[in-house]
């Protein structure tokens, strides 16, 4: 399998804050990767490295087999799909869900006066419906509930065909509902046998989908394990990744935590 993302080494300082902290890390094509830990842990910035938007202070970035430093980003960063608050935050409110979508053929937010070809509409209208939004195709974003924003969102990121998904806590800001809906389109994209390697920014273990099969543990900018979930994760491993007693169970391939109470630690 090719690499998709290689670091080396890779540090984030920010005056006396250290971000990251000499984070080595290797995905392979086909992998679905979830980056799992506390605020402040440095996952929203190894993403925002991995997706080229920010250089790191020291070491080396490899994604889609370039090197960041040695290629224009602008021509990469459309080989990659992304969702971010940051990126929601830009959509203007008016555009329609069928515009916002198909503008990401030419990696603009916003539509004004580009030419879609036919191939552009299939797409979008195929993507619509694989996400579950297709209903909602002339609905203005800003009328729109948080989790069909979030769905909009990965149907948008997909759009270009993108050799890497990159999905910054898509399912923040959830109810429970809207949570679960959630975790089943990203299991639904995740099983698709085309559908691009993927890592996904998360707190919380019960938003992994069951089709993931890789973790990383960051706490304060350092990676605590990562490799397969099955293998990795652990409730120690968690425990020290949340810097609390933490019990850990999996009912099919769902995974959920919580606190250990007094009465769990005697036993």
């Amino acid at each position: 399998m090719n690499t998709v993302i290689k670091l080396g080494g890779v540090s984030v300082v920010r005056g006396d804050a250290t971000l990251l902290d000499d984070i080595s890390w290797e995905v392979r094509e086909g992998e679905r990767w979830v980056l799992l830990g506390p605020n402040g842990a440095g996952k929203t910035t190894l993403l925002s490295v991995v997706s080229t938007n920010l250089f790191p202070s020291t070491g080396t970035v490899g994604v889609l087999g370039e090197t960041i430093g040695a290629v224009d980003v602008f021509e990469l960063r459309p080989r990659i799909g992304l969702t971010s608050a940051a990126l929601a935050d830009r959509i203007p409110r008016h555009e329609k869900v069928v515009d916002l979508i198909i503008s990401a053929a030419y990696a603009v937010v916003g539509r004004w006066r580009e030419e879609y070809d036919e191939v552009d509409h299939k797409r979008a209208e195929q993507l619509m419906g694989e996400i579950g939004v297709a209903h909602l195709a002339e609905r203005r974003f800003g009328t729109l509930s948080e989790g069909e924003r979030k769905r909009v969102q990965i149907a948008r990121a997909l759009m270009a065909d993108p050799e890497l998904l990159l999905m910054d806590e898509p399912a923040a800001g959830l109810d429970l509902g809207g949570r679960e809906d959630l975790v089943s389109t990203m299991q639904a994209v995740a099983q698709d046998p085309d559908a691009p390697t993927t890592v996904m920014v998360s707190h919380h273990v019960e938003e992994i989908p069951p089709a993931f099969t890789h973790v990383m543990m960051l706490r304060h900018g350092r990676i605590v394990a990562m490799g397969p979930v099955d293998e990795t994760l652990t409730a120690d491993r968690l425990s020290k990744t949340f810097g609390m007693p933490l019990q850990l169970h999996e009912v099919d391939g769902r995974w959920y935590a919580w606190r250990r109470t007094a009465a769990h630690r005697q036993h």
